[in-house]
């Protein structure tokens, strides 16, 4: 089995998990999971782990360890996760840069963290906190956000996102369509958003659907097809970072898997033509 994290992947999915499994499609060409899944578990969420690691790369992405968390992160929980990563031999580990609970109570939401300097300094604390813990690189995701989190001192999300990754010394999951859905919600560049990411941060690129209410708010659901506009900024994105690799991320409304084969094709197309264009660049 290639070990080797490239091109694009899929989430594995209870609603798709079997079929997947039994078909292996060959566009897959490697696969994200959820920690919160499976430590602990067994069943058949460890059995579906177990066949996925024999066939492909296997990467994680947390979804209860946002690091503008407050409070240090249980140590029970963060040992039972080293464990898991180390068992699937994820190269690295993700979470969001969010909070999600105050205290003892958990919102089962992604909440944006102001702009300000005290929570750059709380997030790069829980973002080496986690990195220590779990014994390996930890990358950093951008979240879609609908209340305006601007702070009087007027940073803008990259500025506030790349103070983040310096303090921290983190890496980067870039999420293309918060990017995008940011950019329409709150009115801003999403190009020059991309611009201003450093190459040598970015480890691995979200896409996913969105859903558009009638009050014109766009809200990312990860639960609808990726729109044309996430499509051309996921290029413009490959052409000038190169090959990270790319997840399709559906995580409800999951239509058949030939459907999301399809995606994924497209994608892995946009994928080729943009690292074409980037290493054209660098040879010029």
């Amino acid at each position: 089995m290639n070990t080797r994290v490239e091109g694009v992947g899929l989430g594995l999915r209870h609603d798709l998990a079997r079929e997947l499994l039994e078909r292996r499609p060959d566009e897959v060409r490697w696969l994200e999971i959820h920690p919160e899944n499976y430590v602990a578990r067994g069943g058949r969420f460890e059995l579906n782990l177990e066949e996925a690691r024999a066939h492909w790369p296997i990467v994680t992405h947390g979804l209860t360890c946002g690091v503008g968390t407050a409070s240090p992160f249980e140590p029970s929980y963060t040992r039972e996760l080293r464990e898991l990563l180390e068992a699937v031999g994820a190269p690295f580990h993700s979470e969001h840069l969010c909070f999600g609970g105050v205290d003892d109570t958990f919102l089962h939401d992604l909440l944006p963290l102001p702009f300000n300097r005290e929570a750059v300094r709380t997030a790069a604390a829980r973002a080496r906190e986690l990195r220590d813990a779990i014994e390996r690189p930890l990358a950093i995701e951008n979240i879609s956000y609908y209340a305006d989190p601007l702070d009087p001192g007027g940073w803008t999300e990259p500025d506030f996102l790349l103070e983040v990754l310096d303090a921290a010394d983190a890496a980067l999951l870039l999420d293309v369509n918060n990017v995008y859905v940011n950019s329409l919600n709150h009115g801003f560049d999403p190009r020059a958003y991309i611009d201003r990411i450093p190459r040598e941060r970015v480890v691995q690129i979200h896409v996913a659907g969105h859903f558009t209410g009638k009050d014109g708010v766009i809200i990312d659901t990860h639960g609808e097809p990726v729109c044309e506009g996430v499509y051309d900024l996921l290029g413009y994105t490959i052409a000038r970072l190169g090959p990270v690799p790319v997840l399709l991320e559906r995580d409800q409304n999951v239509p058949p898997l030939d459907d999301l084969l399809a995606e994924v094709r497209r994608l892995s197309a946009i994928y080729e033509r943009g690292v074409a264009a980037f290493e054209a660049e660098r040879a010029a």
